[in-house]
């Protein structure tokens, strides 16, 4: 957490999905939180989550948007904005022409989209999974809504994907990691440092 603050980062996310090797527990994710308070946004990332879960971290950990990474459709993405009362970001999940395309139904509900590769057949993380998407998928489109770019990003490629795809901002997970789950300072450095030279 350190490293992402200390070199700029706008948002941290805090994830509330336990199959995921980078799952926090609340008391843990509360601590986190306090860390980044008035230094980044704190994005709780959750995989279609009942309205319990969302009360029970809210009540313990303050958050400043819910980031959807399910397969949740826009009418629960309104129900957990108006239960919230938070922005709520809906990651899409890219393969094909037809999923850029999909994205089209959340225009009316989602504050911001994230557009992530479709995870490999028979993982159980909907992200997080260190690959990539064919980027011009995104070229020269253009969305009602901000947007960022995900999916296996790493220092070594984050400048490329910005050009092919326009995005303003980028997210990233398991390319600052040593391991799946355990971040590695200098990669967060040098992810930070890349995505600031662009």
């Amino acid at each position: 957490m350190t490293a992402a603050l200390d070199g700029g980062a706008v948002w941290v996310g805090l994830m509330f999905f336990p199959p995921s090797p980078r799952f926090v527990d609340l008391k843990q994710a509360a601590v986190l939180a306090g860390q980044s308070a008035g230094q980044a946004e704190r994005v709780g990332v959750f995989v279609s989550p009942d309205d319990q879960l969302l009360q029970d971290t809210l009540a313990r950990v303050p958050l400043d948007v819910i980031q959807l990474h399910g397969k949740e459709e826009p009418d629960r993405v309104a129900e957990v904005k108006a239960l919230t009362g938070l922005p709520v970001w809906k990651a899409v999940s890219i393969s094909e022409q037809t999923d850029v395309e999909r994205a089209a139904a959340y225009f009316e509900t989602a504050d911001q989209l994230l557009f992530d590769a479709k995870p490999p057949k028979g993982s159980v993380l909907p992200g997080g999974n260190a690959v990539t998407f064919d980027w011009r998928l995104l070229t020269g489109t253009e969305w009602p809504l901000p947007w960022l770019l995900s999916g296996g990003l790493h220092a070594g490629n984050v400048a490329e994907a910005v050009r092919l795809t326009g995005a303003l901002a980028v997210d990233v997970s398991s390319g600052v990691e040593s391991a799946p789950g355990t971040k590695d300072p200098a990669r967060i450095r040098a992810f930070l440092d890349a995505a600031a030279a662009i």
